[in-house]
């Protein structure tokens, strides 16, 4: 009988340390990904328009592939600068005398995006911040179309990320350009937009 009442004690004990212990825990914070100075790369498809003073364009599809650095501000917070190689564009459709004519006007870029990231929880975040673009090619059906547009675009971007491991992610990002990417266009102004969907991979 003594001994039972022994060994009850102590599997009480230890089912009471182990419940202590469980409770200290549940109230420790878990550590934000926005914790640590991390590193990486991304890639992924790009649906790109082009708005503005312009009718019968549709959207066409692209690509974007780069690296970023996710700089750590609080547990929650953080700074990530891109640099992303940007395939963009649209499509135009016109009617001329009843013929119709399509052709595609690409424009690839250097972006580098500078987000502002908050973790809603541990594995989610939302983005939003300024967006700087160098035009590295422009084409129009095929022809060369620099001397037509700019060499520098502002846009903003505005997102979210979803982390299924502590390196593997996937994100959405809707990029929209504020200044007219037009040369010598006067009262004619056209800008970017895009629609990016994203996989990556953080050291």
């Amino acid at each position: 009988m003594n001994k039972f009442k022994i060994m009850k004690k102590k599997i009480l004990t230890i089912v009471s340390v182990f419940a202590v212990a469980m409770a200290v825990q549940a109230q420790t914070p878990a550590k934000s990904p926005a914790g640590d100075f991390r590193f990486g790369f991304k890639g992924g498809y790009n649906l790109a328009n082009i708005g503005g003073d312009v009718e019968d364009n549709k959207s066409l599809s692209g690509f974007h592939l780069g690296g970023f650095v996710e700089i750590p501000v609080s547990e929650k917070f953080a700074i990530q600068p891109e640099v992303l190689y940007s395939a963009q564009g649209a499509k135009y459709k016109e009617t001329d005398f009843g013929v119709t004519y399509e052709w595609k006007t690409k424009l690839d870029y250097i972006n580098i995006p500078v987000m502002a990231k908050y973790y809603v929880l541990d594995q989610l975040s939302i983005e939003a911040g300024p967006q700087f673009g160098f035009l590295v090619k422009a084409e129009a059906d095929g022809e060369d179309y620099k001397e037509y547009t700019k060499s520098f675009e502002f846009g903003l971007g505005i997102g979210a990320s979803y982390y299924f491991t502590e390196n593997f992610f996937a994100g959405a990002r809707y990029n929209l350009g504020l200044s007219n990417i037009a040369k010598d266009s006067g009262d004619f102004k056209i800008h970017n937009n895009v629609l990016q969907v994203s996989v990556g991979y953080r050291f």
